[in-house]
């Protein structure tokens, strides 16, 4: 299969978790974008009714009202049925690094609000240990980037600011992204309390403990993992 055929094998089986009558998050990224036209399609046809949407970034927002997707907010529904959403990194814990495309913050805000989390990628995202394969990013409000930065270069990480097609790249908040390589991340949980605690990083793209489901796609079929059965981790 093709890298995009194994985004979209695995998008349209999670979109199989999807029930009437719910509130459904929708991730940021190239593989939740098969979602979300798979979505609008079962919409469409009566498969799936009374599906409202919160979308985790204003491109998503966009997609989803072209596709004919209801949308509402976290303030009308503070409690989300089922998200799906993409991944950079996937560790055996089901661990995640996210914001490769630079939605970080919402996809954090709505998976903490999701009672569900899928999480969809093909097989290559997958990694003994986060930062293996992938940047960790890492937002940061534009007055203090330059202080954040060397603070995180301290603890033993490449630090880049991300470029975009506007100079330097900017979060739907307005904020930088600073990319940040550790060749891989020691102790992902220690690293986030670090992060957290500094008052000039808004969030960062580590997932501890949100994703309640994982589903991978690659060569070999689509396979589904929960956080009670992860044969990955074994």
């Amino acid at each position: 299969m093709s890298n995009d055929a194994r985004k979209k094998a695995a998008a349209e089986r999670a979109v199989e978790f999807i029930q009437s009558n719910t509130i459904v998050g929708l991730g940021h990224g190239s593989t939740t974008a098969f979602a979300i036209e798979r979505l609008a399609t079962l919409l469409q046809t009566g498969v799936l009714k009374n599906i409202t949407a919160i979308p985790c970034s204003l491109e998503v927002e966009a997609h989803a009202k072209r596709l004919g997707i209801p949308l509402t907010s976290l303030e009308e529904h503070p409690v989300i049925d089922l998200t799906i959403d993409g991944a950079d990194e996937v560790d055996p814990q089901m661990n995640l690094i996210k914001g490769g495309g630079g939605a970080l913050l919402r996809e954090k805000v709505v998976a903490c609000a999701s009672q569900r989390e899928i999480i969809i990628v093909d097989g290559s995202k997958l990694s003994p240990h986060l930062g293996t394969r992938f940047a960790l990013p890492i937002e940061v409000v534009p007055f203090a980037w330059a202080v954040e930065k060397r603070f995180i270069e301290g603890l033993g990480a490449q630090v880049t600011l991300r470029e975009g097609e506007v100079h330097p790249f900017k979060t739907d908040q307005g904020n930088f992204i600073l990319d940040c390589q550790f060749n891989p991340i020691d102790d992902a949980e220690k690293l986030a309390e670090r992060l957290n605690a500094r008052a000039g990083i808004v969030e960062h793209g580590l997932f501890i403990g949100l994703a309640t489901d994982l589903v991978v796609a690659d060569d070999d079929g689509v396979r589904h993992y929960t956080r009670e059965y992860n044969p990955i981790s074994h």
